[in-house]
């Protein structure tokens, strides 16, 4: 039985064109730290896939279990991520990365000032600069699916607290034309049984 309230977190109108903003003042930023050699792939992908495993984005945790299994993570790997059991599949480099970003996500983009100082302490300046923007980022992806999929539940029975029917309809028809694509593929991908999903509980 389905809850009455749409529970995954959204965009409102202010914290959509703020995050807006900052991303594309962050552009460039963004293609360093795509870059940074002490992050890389892998570690981006962790990173992504934590985030994700709390905000609930079925279209990002589709792609990025997808990325993963390209990039050579295992199943129990991918797993542990997105079941935030993930000690045992990270390194310690990467570790106080992953708990920020689950930090991160829990507190609703509100992490603790003494959280975002050890990260600082632990990777120096520009990587963790970089690592907080890679999670920003990927918190952006996940409110742009969630916020899409909200009118479409509203509409079977499933609100969204504190939003209004009028912004999920124009966010909807503003994005449907990545958005419904993006489904089209997932949903085809799941009815061939292409790898991968071992996290159904999240979609």
């Amino acid at each position: 039985m389905h809850s009455a309230t749409y529970d995954k977190r959204i965009f409102s109108p202010s914290l959509l064109f703020r995050d807006l903003g900052f991303l594309i003042s962050k552009a460039p930023a963004l293609v360093g730290a795509v870059r940074n050699p002490d992050i890389g792939r892998v570690f981006t992908g962790k990173i992504m896939m934590v985030v994700t495993a709390v905000n609930g984005c079925t279209y990002c945790t589709w792609f990025h279990a997808q990325q993963a299994v390209t990039s050579g993570m295992s199943d129990t790997e991918i797993g542990d991520m997105f079941d935030l059991q993930f000690e045992a599949s990270a390194t310690e480099h990467e570790l106080p990365a992953l708990l920020y970003a689950q930090h991160y996500a829990e507190t609703n983009r509100n992490p603790d000032p003494k959280m975002t100082e050890r990260l600082d302490v632990f990777y120096g300046d520009r990587t963790a600069s970089d690592i907080m923007l890679l999670i920003r980022v990927i918190s952006f992806g996940n409110l742009l699916g969630n916020t899409f999929d909200a009118f479409p539940t509203r509409l079977k029975g499933q609100k969204a607290e504190n939003s209004s029917a009028l912004f999920e309809l124009l966010f909807w028809l503003a994005t449907f034309w990545l958005m419904l694509p993006a489904k089209w593929i997932l949903q085809r991908r799941r009815s061939d049984g292409t790898k991968p999903d071992p996290t159904e509980e999240t979609q």
